[in-house]
């Protein structure tokens, strides 16, 4: 055997014999033939160890990372040191600061923790979350003084070396390089971001302290010169010419990368629909600068006031973008809807498009609505919307009988100045022209990926699987503390969450129980093998309508060309772009969460900087969730602040992790997840992106629907219980 077949039977024996735990030399025995080397058997063991595949006891025993209580996870440190790693079906891991061996926040990590435990220690780092940290220099008045603005690292001893090159002043944000992470943290100033206090620097350090650069490479700026600006007959040749048909994009107001187009007419059956998309593929080569940086950004970041591409804007703004009255290359899928909403049948070709106009959700909206002037305007695509609409919601309504689950979450929309001041922050608004576009290119995807799995081509799909058992365990201990009582099986089916929400959505609690759904969703991601879309009630799905603005999507186009539309045979290929889908869809996983997070960075800090300026306003808002150090509440403009129980001075209150609640000791007044609140703004820390609400009136206290005109709250209904011949959950 060679060494990896070597690891390879040390392993499977580990796992077959669980019990017969073994030294080195007796492993050794009961694994080599005669014929294998024992120094190659001692090396494959020492590679497993050095991987913290394998272990050795204080015995001098081999076992395995299972018998060793030993799992893999990412840790979340809380800002007073604490971590916490997720276990599957189980309370999370606790680890103590000192336990923590150097991981820091975000980290992939080595737990070792007992299943019946709760506190564990980080036996090793597997993969390191961050490589580079934000800090910023500040005149203490005896000179210059470095501190990290991640508070949470604040405390760890530092080291930081500064290139004489650099110019830095009081304020002076720089980006570093970590050199060491521990024994003290090593930082080496990489570049001067600016000033604290320029415009746009506050959002510039958040997209560098996550990898994320505005500034494309050289080399890739110089492969731009080689694209031509406008479509030649050349490269028409071979697709279907769709330049006749009346053909839009629907965006918002301010997009400027168009990547996909629609167009719809009837039939006597339903309807005949064309999802037409940007062919990136058909500048961006394989292996290409432009592809090479692609990949490692894995997708735009759109922040509040910039967007950073995942293609420069040459590209993504002009030949990329189906811009209106130009010709451009596209790739269609054209399905044939039935009135129920399905897809009796489909087809996915080459093509080239030449857009009608490029409309707006807002100016649809008011077409849908009867806006007399613009229906007048745009009277040349005849009765376009209205098909598009009556298309789409047929499609909606057959995903929605399907089991799709369909979360009411509002998402923000901040307007900010141009020197990136926030001057407004509100709940964003979704009408019928974006649920239609939504509608269209969900079922362009759902063909797609259907097409791409029977025809066995490597692909990138899109897979969520179903929540965890733990999850929609707590999911429904806090319903039923809400007085809604949702019932499921073993197995979580979407129709039965769907159905749940369709049953609460005239509550007084439906954002929040929404909301808690939603969070207990597992992470939407990337595989190459297709595993199907739990909240979409689909058992194929992938994303195939945004190539510019992600790097699946561009595989996904190239994978059609190249074994669809060129007809590959070669085997060989096939099994390498298998592998290489693999690492696609790993990749941009890893990088969509980033940018995720940086959008969530970059909101939390407008949002502060925004309330700051709202300091001692009143609002009322929803308890979105209990801790032990206080409550959350979320605003009807999506922004939330924390409640600190040290603010609640009228009482003690103790938390009762069973019922997810607050109760006061001597007024036995309870605050409780999805109880409507008077907050008054306290405190706004711009420079962390978190806000503090402090509650006014009496107690803070809003009757709700249910409970208008009756005196008793959660408590008293438990108190009339007891009186009843209850108490403490016994008999009397």
């Amino acid at each position: 055997m060679n060494k990896n077949e070597l690891k390879d039977a040390i392993l499977g024996y580990l796992e077959d014999h669980p019990k017969d735990k073994k030294t080195p030399g007796e492993l050794r025995e009961a694994i080599l033939t005669q014929e294998d080397d024992t120094d190659d058997f001692h090396d494959a063991l020492s590679e497993l160890e050095n991987e913290f595949l394998v272990f050795t006891t204080m015995q001098g025993k081999i076992i395995s990372r299972e018998q060793a209580n030993i799992f893999e996870g990412k840790i979340s440190i809380a800002r007073n040191g604490m971590g916490y790693v997720d276990r599957p079906d189980r309370a999370a891991v606790r680890i103590e600061e000192s336990d923590q061996h150097s991981a820091m926040d975000g980290d992939i990590v080595l737990v070792q923790c007992a299943l019946w435990q709760l506190y564990g220690q980080v036996i090793a780092v597997v993969e390191r979350a961050k490589k580079q940290l934000i800090g910023t220099y500040y005149d203490t008045g005896h000179g210059l003084r470095f501190r990290l603005d991640d508070e949470k690292l604040r405390d760890k001893p530092l080291k930081v070396l500064l290139d004489p090159s650099f110019h830095v002043v009081d304020g002076s944000k720089v980006l570093c390089d970590i050199e060491k992470y521990s024994g003290p943290m090593t930082l080496r100033v990489k570049q001067v971001i600016g000033h604290k206090d320029d415009p746009g620097v506050d959002i510039l350090s958040i997209l560098l302290d996550h990898d994320i650069d505005p500034v494309f490479p050289e080399e890739v700026m110089k492969e731009l010169e080689e694209i031509p600006g406008s479509v030649s007959e050349e490269e028409c040749a071979g697709r279907k010419d769709l330049r006749n048909e009346i053909i839009v994009t629907i965006d918002g107001d301010d997009s400027k990368d168009f990547d996909d187009a629609v167009s719809c007419e009837e039939t006597d059956d339903g309807w005949i629909l064309k999802v037409s998309i940007a062919d990136v593929s058909h500048y961006v080569k394989e292996d290409s600068p432009l592809d090479k940086e692609a990949r490692r950004r894995g997708c735009s970041t759109y922040v509040t006031d910039r967007v950073v591409a995942m293609l420069p804007h040459q590209l993504s703004n002009g030949i990329c973008s189906l811009n209106p009255h130009v010709d451009r290359l596209t790739i269609t899928c054209e399905m044939h809807v039935l009135k129920d909403g399905s897809v009796s049948d489909y087809q996915v070709y080459e093509s080239v498009i030449h857009s009608t106009e490029r409309m707006t959700y807002a100016n649809v909206n008011r077409i849908l609505d009867g806006d007399e002037e613009l229906i007048q305007k745009y009277a040349h695509l005849g009765r376009l919307f209205e098909i598009l609409a009556d298309c789409a919601d047929a499609i909606r309504s057959r995903r929605t009988r399907q089991g799709a689950i369909e979360f009411s979450t509002a998402e923000s929309k901040i307007t900010v100045d141009e020197s990136g001041n926030p001057v407004d922050v509100r709940a964003a608004e979704r009408g019928h022209a974006e649920m239609i576009i939504e509608d269209c290119m969900i079922a362009a995807n759902v063909c797609v990926a259907n097409f791409m799995r029977w025809q066995e081509i490597p692909s990138v799909y899109r897979v969520h699987e179903e929540p965890s058992a733990r999850r929609i365990r707590d999911f429904i201990k806090a319903s039923e503390i809400m007085g809604h009582k949702l019932t499921i099986g073993r197995t979580v089916y979407p129709n039965e969450l769907s159905g749940y929400l369709e049953s609460v959505k005239d509550e007084d609690e439906f954002p929040v129980l929404s909301m808690m759904l939603l969070r207990c969703m597992q992470k939407a991601k990337y595989d190459s093998v297709c595993a199907g879309h739990f909240g979409l009630a689909e058992e194929e799905y992938l994303h195939f309508t945004s190539p510019i603005r992600r790097y699946p999507d561009l595989i996904v186009h190239r994978m059609l060309r190249k074994y669809s539309f060129e007809a590959c045979m070669d085997l060989r290929e096939r099994e390498a772009d298998e592998k290489k889908c693999a690492e696609y869809a790993e990749s941009s996983s890893v990088r969509e969460r980033i940018s995720q997070d940086a959008e969530y960075a970059c909101a939390d800090l407008k949002k502060a900087q925004y309330m700051s300026g709202h300091l001692g306003e009143k609002y009322e808002g929803i308890i979105t969730s209990v801790t032990g150090f206080g409550f959350y509440v979320q605003l009807p403009n999506t922004v939330e602040g924390l409640v600190r129980i040290a603010s609640m001075e009228d009482d003690y209150y103790e938390y009762n992790p069973e019922r997810l609640e607050l109760c006061g000791i001597a007024s036995r007044r309870i605050y409780r997840i999805g109880m409507p609140v008077k907050i008054k703004v306290a405190a706004a820390d711009v420079y962390n992106g978190r806000i503090e609400f402090i509650l006014y009136g009496k107690n803070g206290m809003i009757p709700s629907r249910k409970t208008a005109g009756r005196k008793n709250t959660a408590y008293s209904k438990r108190r009339e219980m007891n009186s009843s011949g209850r108490k403490h959950g016994r008999k009397k």
